[in-house]
């Protein structure tokens, strides 16, 4: 799969996509091209991206803030010193707690090389990922599209995407998540750019930020 190398061709690919749905044009008309999102394909950012699962972009990033605060460096290592309690007091759930210290766990001990990981192809990239509790395909979606640049992502199991969908009126109001994910085939080789458009349109609409 190829990756988007850089903001230039992130734009151009936006119009390519409004090119193959005109009503992806309204979303940069009225709200300009999306950002061109990254982080950082490491540790942190999978951190975050668990803390994310499920609750509010504002809910994660007021507990990532607070793990920050804490520990200055989001490492493995910094993170499996803090114990659940100071963990909890991050607004870590249980569960949540127990996923990033597995996550953490696996780094340290030196079965999971992120840094290896990050050369690999996308599938590869989901299966080595994929075993770990607390890490389901929205997760590796979230990290190969925002953080390694996959051209070709969609991430069904993102009701942002899927509200900004319908939202838009690319699908009637009865299509099921199935169909969607057929639909935006039509976007293929480029799903992670027609994506990117769809949650600029959900997040301007609500005045929303994503970092």
């Amino acid at each position: 799969m190829k990756k988007i190398k850089n903001e230039a061709e992130f734009k151009l690919l936006c119009d390519w996509c409004t090119e193959k749905e005109p009503r992806l044009a309204s979303v940069i008309s009225e709200y300009d091209y999306p950002p061109f999102w990254h982080r950082d394909p490491n540790f942190a950012t999978l951190v975050l991206t668990i803390l994310e699962q499920q609750v509010s972009l504002a809910s994660a990033k007021a507990a990532y803030l607070k793990l920050l605060d804490r520990i200055v460096d989001i490492t493995p290592q910094n993170l499996l010193k803090l114990s659940d309690q100071e963990l909890w007091e991050c607004y870590f759930s249980r569960q949540k707690i127990q996923y990033t210290r597995i996550l953490a766990t696996e780094i340290v001990e030196g079965r999971l090389d992120l840094q290896q990981i990050n050369q690999l192809d996308e599938q590869q990239i989901r299966e080595k990922l994929i075993h770990l509790k607390g890490i389901g395909n929205w997760t590796v979606d979230m990290y190969v599209l925002m953080s390694l640049h996959f051209s070709d992502i969609f991430p069904p199991g993102d009701l942002a995407t899927i509200k900004a969908v319908y939202e838009l009126n690319l699908v009637p109001a009865e299509a099921s998540k199935e169909q969607i994910v057929e639909y935006m085939k039509r976007f293929s080789p480029y799903r992670s750019v027609a994506t990117y458009i769809l949650w600029h349109a959900y997040i301007e609409k609500r005045k929303l930020t994503l970092e």
